[in-house]
């Protein structure tokens, strides 16, 4: 009898020194109907198993559907990012063709599967690969793989296809309890320079649940330059603010939860400089200012235009200068739209291609933002030296388009010309709502923000407001746009038929303050303030723009 407690014990003691399994039933032992083994959320084409298993007394016999694959899984929750777990199928192929039989496991965050991570392993060996019929025996394939940062949950799947008959037995997701714990500082980098008071220390824990009350592996505990030992149960960002300028060193360790240094000690330290970022008092002392120096804009320029790509904003000030800021980091989370203004920004002068750019290092304030009136500004103006106007909104006067009457088209270059030369470079943005239009085919007022590509200077329209568009079967002498100015808050537009008018109200930035259907001829405007508008009006599928004074 002692001796049967003994192995018992060592059977129990090896059991959790390997890990700890995360599956229910996962070897198929448990069958509450004979086509679904309890635990298993989908089990499609399953049915129970007595007389091929690995081991115990039941697998699971699948069957392929005729077309497509069908599917075995469980979900499981309470996974921990960082932490490895390893993965286990026995199987075995009684018929098919060395295509028929593949795992197709995944990472999730609360149900939203990862399609990328470990895609090598986890779905298909080898990305897209197949279990082979191995002489239809009994096969095991396992890999082991580390929960990525965004993961909470693992979603455990096999599938079967085309009619073939696969057998499973014997699955495992076991997490690792003797995998090495790690824990590194990612931000701030060691002997990285800072260009603010404020810094959130970013680090990454693995192998290694930290967690408050005795829940977890332990915590952690920190000191900010030798001074008090701080504990932490979570693994966010450690914010440090009001640092003094200088060096500053964060020492960091893991501890178990009864706050001792682990058996093989586990640490991480970083040490970085606070630099204090030059003051300028605009746009124009930063544009003098020294690529690769940090500096704080002491006023509040305003948003000119906004893009997804690299969390590109385009500003200006008062000072009628103008910078592009690339914040491909994401360092300003706060949403800001055309008109805003921006307070508080910190970070560093660059340049890529030949344009000087503003590379944020903090977040930064909507606050209210300046009336920005595009400067006038020839072709000729801009060929001569498009440096002063380089990320300004400007306008240019009596525009032609070389290919008036086609359609724009995203990623393409377009020549442009005005009264006093050209040809110059137009190029839409890939996102505008011009793009698939037609480019106007006389002279008109454009506005758009001037870039530089291969040391010329080329202009981009921000949006339908920024450039007149017409068709032949549209023209504006269609419509009757009265009064105008406007002093009454309505405007009356009258056209050929009676069909519904669409009007899209944009003001001088482009961003858009009214869109209305009207089936009265009557536009309320009453909402909006005094000042120099442009109308969409849409009518059967066709587009024209107007200026529309309001009083």
């Amino acid at each position: 009898m002692k001796k049967i407690y003994f192995l018992f014990t060592l059977l129990l003691t090896v059991g959790f020194s390997f890990g700890q399994e995360q599956l229910m039933n996962q070897s198929f032992e448990t069958w509450t109907s004979p086509t679904s083994p309890d635990s298993w959320t989908v089990a499609a084409g399953i049915t129970q198993e007595s007389t091929q298993t690995h081991s115990g007394a039941f697998s699971a016999k699948h069957t392929g559907g005729a077309s497509g694959s069908v599917k075995l899984s469980q979900r499981v929750t309470g996974i921990i990012p960082g932490t490895s777990y390893t993965v286990s199928v026995w199987y075995k192929v009684e018929s098919g063709d060395d295509t028929d039989a593949r795992i197709w496991s995944k990472w999730a965050l609360d149900g939203a599967n990862d399609n990328a991570t470990d895609a090598d392993v986890l779905q298909g060996v080898g990305g897209n690969g197949y279990f082979d019929t191995n002489g239809n025996a009994w096969t095991q394939y396992t890999t082991t793989v580390t929960a990525p940062a965004t993961a909470n949950e693992f979603l455990f799947e096999v599938r079967t296809y085309a009619g073939a008959v696969v057998y499973w037995d014997d699955f495992s997701l076991m997490k690792e309890s003797g995998a090495i714990p790690t824990l590194a500082i990612t931000s701030p980098a060691n002997g990285a320079s800072v260009p603010s008071v404020n810094v959130d220390v970013e680090f990454v824990v693995q192998n290694f649940d930290v967690a408050a009350g005795g829940t977890g592996d332990g915590y952690i505990t920190y000191e900010i330059d030798n001074g008090t030992t701080i504990d932490k149960f979570d693994t966010s960002a450690i914010s440090l603010t009001g640092l003094a300028a200088g060096s500053h060193t964060v020492d960091m360790r893991l501890v178990d939860n009864a706050g001792n240094i682990l058996a093989s000690p586990v640490s991480a330290s970083s040490t970085f400089t606070v630099l204090l970022p030059t003051q300028v008092a605009d746009l124009t002392a930063l544009r003098a200012g020294t690529i690769g120096q940090f500096y704080e804009l002491m006023n509040a320029p305003t948003v000119t235009y906004t893009r997804a790509n690299r969390n590109q904003k385009y500003i200006q000030d008062s000072s009628n200068s103008a910078i592009l800021i690339d914040d491909s980091a994401g360092a300003i989370s706060t949403v800001f739209a055309i008109g805003d203004g921006m307070s508080g920004l910190v970070g560093e002068l660059g340049e890529f291609g030949g344009v000087l750019q503003f590379i944020p290092s903090a977040d930064a304030s909507v606050v209210a933002g300046a009336t920005i009136t595009p400067q006038l500004v020839t072709i000729t103006a801009l060929l001569a030296d498009w440096e002063p106007y380089e990320s300004e909104l400007v306008q240019i006067n009596n525009t032609i388009f070389a290919d008036g009457g086609g359609t724009f088209t995203a990623s393409t270059n377009y020549d442009i010309s005005d009264a006093s030369g050209g040809p110059m470079t137009f190029r839409p943005y890939n996102e505008a709502d011009y793009v698939g239009e037609t480019i106007p085919s006389g002279p008109y007022a454009l506005v758009g923000i001037i870039a530089e590509f291969g040391g010329a200077p080329q202009i981009s329209a921000r949006s339908l407001s920024d450039v007149t568009l017409s068709t032949d079967a549209f023209k504006a002498t269609n419509f009757n746009v009265y009064p105008n100015p406007s002093t009454n808050g309505f405007v009356t537009i009258t056209s050929p038929t009676s069909e519904a008018i669409s009007v899209s109200v944009y003001d001088v930035l482009g961003k858009q303050v009214l869109n209305n259907t009207i089936t009265n001829n009557t536009l309320n405007v009453s909402s909006l303030n005094s000042g120099l508008y442009i109308l969409k009006i849409s009518q059967n599928g066709n587009s024209i723009t107007k200026k529309l004074v309001i009083k």
